[in-house]
C-alpha cells in the first residue's frame, strides 16, 4: 500500500476496535475527518459510509466508502478492509482502498493501517500529491493514531489532546519569536552569540520531543515491521477482504 502507519497501544482489542470502527468515536480522534456517518444498507450488504473533511470554515469536502467488515483469525487478529471515493471537485483523492489490522502482541495491541489512492487533476494532481498532500496525509494519520493511543492508555480525550497540542505549539513558536525580538536589544552578549541564539532556539523548538501527553506522529511506525526485516506478508492478510470489496 502507498501509506502505512502503525501504533502500539496498551489496550484491549475490543476497546480499540470500537473507537476506530464506530463513526461517532472514530471522528473524534482522526484528524483527517470532521464527520463520519453510516449510510443505509440492506442486511448482509457491506456497510457503506459517508465521510467529510472541513477544509475551511465554510468549505467541506466529502466522499463515500464501503467497508467489508471484519475477519477474525485464530491468533486473535482482526482485519477490516474498505474502499472509498469522492466526487467532490476539490478533493484531490478520486478513489482508493485500504485496510485496518488489530494484532494482539502480549500486553500491547499493534494497530495498523495501509492505504493508497489515485489522485485527480491529472499531472498537476500527481505532482501536488507526491510533493505535499501524501506526506501530509501520512503525518495526519500517524498523529491521529498517537492521539487514539493517549485516549486508550491514559484516558486523555481527543478534544483535550488537541488543545494541549495547540498550546504546546504556541509555546514553541512564542519562544522563537521572543528570542528573535529580544536578541537585538541584549546589552552584553557578543553579536556572534546573538546571531546563533535564534537558530538554536528554533532548532530546539522543532526537534525537542513533545510532552508524553501530547500526540506525536514520530511515535508511530511508518514502515511495516515485516518489510523492515526483509520479509513479505504485511499486506497478505487483507488481500481476501480487498478482493471481496472489488466484487461488491
Amino acid at each position: 500500500m502507498g501509506l502505512y502507519v502503525e501504533a502500539r497501544i496498551r489496550a484491549g482489542i475490543d476497546e480499540v476496535w470500537d473507537r476506530s470502527q464506530l463513526p461517532d468515536r472514530h471522528q473524534r480522534w482522526d484528524l483527517r475527518f470532521s464527520e463520519i456517518d453510516y449510510l443505509p444498507c440492506e442486511p448482509g450488504e457491506p456497510q457503506r459510509f459517508r465521510y467529510a473533511t472541513r477544509v475551511l470554515p465554510l468549505l467541506t469536502v466529502d466522499g463515500t466508502g464501503v467497508s467489508a467488515g471484519e475477519r477474525n483469525r485464530p491468533d486473535g487478529t482482526r482485519t477490516s478492509a474498505l474502499r472509498f471515493a469522492s466526487a467532490h471537485p476539490l478533493s484531490l483523492i478520486e478513489e482508493g482502498r485500504g485496510y485496518w489490522r488489530y494484532v494482539p502482541d502480549g500486553a500491547e495491541l499493534r494497530f495498523l493501517t495501509g492505504y493508497d489512492y489515485r489522485p485527480r487533476w491529472g499531472r498537476f494532481g500527481r505532482f501536488a500529491d507526491r510533493l505535499v498532500f501524501r506526506p501530509l496525509m501520512g503525518w495526519a494519520t500517524a498523529w491521529s493514531f498517537d492521539r487514539l493511543r493517549l485516549w486508550c492508555e491514559r484516558g486523555i480525550t481527543p478534544e483535550r489532546s488537541l488543545r494541549q497540542a495547540l498550546a504546546e505549539l504556541f509555546v514553541r513558536i512564542a519562544a522563537v519569536v521572543a528570542t528573535a525580538a529580544l536578541a537585538p536589544v541584549a546589552p552584553v552578549a557578543p553579536a556572534a552569540l546573538l546571531a546563533a541564539t535564534v537558530p538554536a532556539v528554533a532548532a530546539a523548538a522543532l526537534l525537542l520531543p513533545p510532552l508524553p501527553t501530547t500526540p506525536a506522529a514520530r511515535r508511530c511506525l511508518r514502515r511495516p515491521l515485516e518489510r523492515a526485516a526483509g520479509r513479505g506478508g504485511s499486506a497478505a492478510a487483507p488481500t481476501a477482504l480487498l478482493a471481496t470489496l472489488e466484487q461488491s
